[in-house]
């Protein structure tokens, strides 16, 4: 069976991308956690991932000896062993558009990562509000976003990015996140489908099991002391 490497589910952005993949997709894994205790070379979880990733970072995927240690690997590895659960878009204009997203979201919407961590459990729309006001890279993300899904969602009709559900909405399963913890404003149409995507069962677990964790993590935590 599929071994599946996740970090914390409250805060593991790119974790929560493959394992609602696999989850949505119905794709039988053992869910490996490695708890988030620091990233410093000499901690439990480097410790943890010394000798299966070269990264020393979550998601790692195992297929019978086989290890991927990258998000955009490994869903372009389960779209190709599993052709039949249509990962990607079927028409071929569409899956070259959907991988550019994939792509985008892999290496670009930086300052809305860097400064709206996910973390599910959260609500911090006081917090969201003052970064919407100071930070104009993530404003500017912002409208990338809604440009992007709002183009996609007409131009195939919904209810998800391509039609039917696909990597593209695993990938921004946790923009979503960021978008609902931090109360950041978007058009009807786009809260619509963050809605949706939360919805799906394989999100829902994912949700559920952030809230079950009760584990916080300081170092996640820039926002707010808990007693």
């Amino acid at each position: 069976m599929l071994q599946l490497y996740i970090g914390n589910k409250n805060y593991s952005s790119w974790s929560m991308r493959p394992w609602v993949l696999l989850r949505q997709a119905g794709i039988a894994f053992e869910e490996k956690p490695v708890r988030f205790d620091s990233f410093a070379p000499g901690s439990q979880f480097k410790a943890q991932l010394a000798g299966l990733s070269p990264t020393g970072k979550v998601p790692v995927l195992v297929d019978d000896g086989l290890v991927l240690w990258d998000s955009l690997a490994i869903a372009e590895y389960l779209a190709e062993k599993y052709p039949d659960k249509q990962l990607w878009p079927a028409d071929r204009a569409a899956r070259a558009t959907a991988r550019s997203v994939v792509a985008e979201m892999h290496s670009g919407f930086t300052a809305l990562r860097s400064a709206c961590g996910m973390n599910i459990e959260a609500h911090l729309p006081e917090t969201g509000a003052l970064i919407w006001r100071d930070n104009a890279g993530v404003r500017a993300d912002v409208q990338r976003l809604v440009a992007m899904w709002s183009a996609l969602l007409q131009q195939h009709g919904g209810p998800m990015l391509f039609g039917a559900f696909s990597i593209a909405d695993a990938f921004y399963a946790p923009v979503c996140m960021r978008l609902t913890t931090f109360a950041l404003p978007v058009p009807q149409p786009i809260a619509d489908y963050v809605r949706r995507v939360q919805a799906l069962p394989g999100v829902k677990d994912w949700i559920d099991g952030a809230l079950a964790e009760a584990d916080f993590r300081e170092f996640e935590e820039p926002y707010r002391l808990r007693r």
